[in-house]
């Protein structure tokens, strides 16, 4: 079948790659893409990062591209503000605002929304940290000094109470693992890392959860388990977030943690693919599937979803070392490969103590991680050799040999 129409449902950095892809790519058909929020899309690391900081002025929000460059360029019908509500893919249809839309290849890119805290309903002053929105909701509150209580120690929480406290305003961070970052980097390295809340005054309580909101209209404060209650402004909940996969109950793709594909992407359904947070692939490199939250994974399973969709006879599959990265505080903490190991090796460097470092994780007789903090020219250099399957005892020599290296030249 000749593929005149793409359509791409979800307008954040994997849509926005699709598009460009098949634009790349010499397509010349109609492209439609679908956007639930009003936004141009943008970029969300920044976010909880610097979009947080106190600058003085209003911050500009991080789109990608102008509308006249998606309109004009890349030729893009733009339909912004309704999410896609329903697939038929029978039919080769979508609905999007009581619109039905057909469409010859499809790419589903509509992310993952933000958990959210039950019990908050008609509180003001209690946020998801997901959305632009979300991040002006949030910005303003820090501008007013409010009191800060953050729920999760991911990457969310950690990186907003980083900016509250370099606004030097008081902020509490409740975490119901018995360390920080445990899902991302495993429950050795998350201690480690706990010490950049302590040493920069964060009021860092694991171990917890939160039984109750209070406050009459406005959250007032936040009852813990323990039976300690904390006064609050401001409430941040960054407890994850779950696959968009709602609007796709009855279509008939296979959903579980998101919406399952094979390696090249394909959710096996005749010309639609899946790409970026809401999509769990098999992925080869792992020979496992997963689902990653990541911007290098969603901008590339963009690209490549799109791509396949066009031309699946030629269909590529995509397999990856996952890598993300996160700024707290006064450092940057990397991550390449999987926490999951059987063991972990601080092999360079002070991680708890002088905040610098390099840990491997071994899974079996595999290199399988590798956690840099403040060890920036690192961390891709351990993701080429979990790439190409390097053993444990290869990646420990290489780690000293970048460490005499180094040696060598502070000397």
């Amino acid at each position: 079948m000749s593929v005149r129409r793409l359509v791409v449902v979800g307008a954040s950095l994997a849509g926005l790659r699709a598009v460009e892809a098949a634009r790349r790519d010499g397509f010349d058909g109609r492209i439609t893409l679908v956007g639930a929020e009003p936004h141009l899309p943008y970029d969300r690391p920044p976010l909880s990062k610097r979009f947080l900081d106190a600058s003085g002025t209003d911050p500009v929000p991080p789109t990608f591209r102008t509308e006249e460059a998606l309109r004009t360029d890349l030729g893009a019908e733009l339909l912004l503000g309704d999410p896609a509500t329903f697939l038929d893919t029978a039919a080769r249809t979508i609905v999007v605002g009581g619109r039905t839309i057909g469409y010859d290849a499809l790419v589903v890119a509509t992310g993952a929304t933000a958990r959210r805290l039950p019990g908050a309903a008609g509180l003001t002053g209690v946020h998801t940290l997901r959305t632009l929105d979300d991040a002006l909701a949030v910005r303003r509150a820090l501008d007013s000094g409010a009191r800060t209580v953050v729920i999760g120690a991911g990457f969310i929480g950690a990186e907003t109470a980083a900016a509250a406290r370099k606004r030097g305003l008081d902020v509490v961070v409740v975490e119901t693992q018995p360390t920080p970052l445990v899902r991302a980097v495993g429950e050795a390295m998350g201690g480690a890392l706990a010490s950049l809340h302590l040493r920069h005054g964060t009021d860092l309580r694991c171990g917890l959860s939160v039984t109750s909101l209070e406050g009459e209209e406005r959250v007032e404060r936040v009852r813990l388990s323990d039976g300690s209650v904390l006064d609050a402004d401001l409430v941040v909940v960054g407890t994850g977030a779950v696959p968009a996969t709602d609007w796709l109950e009855d279509s008939g793709l296979t959903l579980s943690n998101g919406v399952v594909c094979d390696e090249t992407l394909c959710t096996g359904a005749e010309g639609v693919y899946a790409a970026g947070d809401v999509a769990r692939w098999h992925n080869p490199a792992f020979d496992r599937l997963m689902r990653l939250e990541h911007w290098i994974s969603a901008a590339e399973q963009g690209a490549v979803a799109a791509r396949n969709a066009l031309n699946p006879a030629a269909a590529k599959t995509y397999a990856t070392v996952p890598y993300f990265w996160s700024d707290q505080y006064d450092s940057r903490i990397q991550f390449v490969g999987v926490p999951q190991s059987d063991e972990i090796d601080v092999v360079d460097g002070d991680i708890e103590g002088d905040q610098h470092g390099v840990a491997l994780y071994r899974g079996g007789d595999r290199l399988v991680g590798a956690l840099a903090v403040n060890r920036p020219t690192e961390i891709m250099k351990y993701r080429g050799l979990i790439a190409r399957g390097a053993s444990w005892a290869e990646g420990l020599a290489f780690a000293r040999s970048r460490s005499r290296s180094r040696h060598t030249t502070d000397a």
